[in-house]
């Protein structure tokens, strides 16, 4: 199915040529009107971190919406004259504080140095190995108590969706998208919509609770401590109001806490 005039180039039936359009789309997120260089290094530590009224991270945010949040994402951030670079902690229009870091490297912080990491969608993004690899850091770096929230595409809502003769979530995907301009309408067929998951927006693995669970407790997390929570809702309202409604409907939302002593 190609696509129409309104949307040049975009195929939803193939996905090679949809990663160079949302690459682009990517890139565009990463604009902004100001960059303000806060520091030439991180904040390493739990005094670091206070001492720039931070208490917490959220991955894959180019701006974070909690006032107290260090947001970081693996693409830079650029203005018309500067753009940031790795390990320089910036501030993002006279609002979020961010600093660009790769994941899949250990984190530049101390042990027990944050309250709590944010991560919504970014998951699904890299290989099994790569996530508990990151997860077990965010482990490390979390302080006794603290907390992590991940949400990520859950698996059952599609197969739930698969399973049904028409309409219910299927219906409701394609409609919000439709909605929010993001390409042509999307074909119809259920065995499309199941691979879509899969293959576009650069997803690598794709999880339901379980192997979700799996992915915490690889990390070193127990698992007597996760907790699936719903949209908004979670041990810190600060940080489950970071959720985005955009993508409610097929998101899974995962918590774990450290253990105290």
């Amino acid at each position: 199915m190609a696509a129409g005039s309104t949307f040049p180039g975009w195929n939803w039936e193939d996905p090679d040529s949809l990663a160079v359009l949302m690459d682009d789309f990517t890139g565009n997120l990463a604009r902004c009107e100001r960059i303000e260089p806060i520091a030439d290094e991180l904040p390493h530590n739990r005094e670091d971190f206070l001492r720039h009224g931070l208490t917490g991270l959220e991955f894959a945010a180019f701006r974070t919406r909690h006032p107290q949040g260090l947001g970081t994402d693996l693409v830079g951030l650029r203005s018309a004259q500067e753009q940031t670079v790795p390990g320089r902690l910036y501030r993002i229009d006279g609002e979020s504080r961010f600093t660009q870091l790769d994941i899949g490297d250990p984190l530049p912080f101390a042990d027990a140095s944050v309250d709590w990491v944010y991560a919504e969608h970014l998951i699904e993004h890299i290989p099994l190995p790569v996530s508990i690899g990151w997860l077990a850091e965010v482990r490390r770096v979390l302080r006794p108590g603290g907390l992590l929230r991940v949400t990520t595409p859950d698996l059952r809502s599609y197969v739930e969706g698969y399973l049904e003769e028409s309409g219910g979530f299927f219906a409701r995907h394609r409609r919000r998208l439709r909605l929010m301009k993001v390409g042509p309408a999307m074909p119809e067929r259920r065995a499309f919509m199941m691979n879509q998951i899969f293959y576009h927006y650069g997803h690598r693995w794709i999880f339901d609770e379980d192997e979700l669970r799996h992915a915490f407790t690889a990390a070193g997390f127990q698992d007597e401590l996760i907790r699936r929570r719903a949209f908004q809702d979670g041990a810190r309202p600060d940080v489950a109001l970071l959720d985005t409604g955009f993508r409610s409907d097929e998101t899974l939302y995962l918590e774990v806490t450290v253990p105290r002593g």
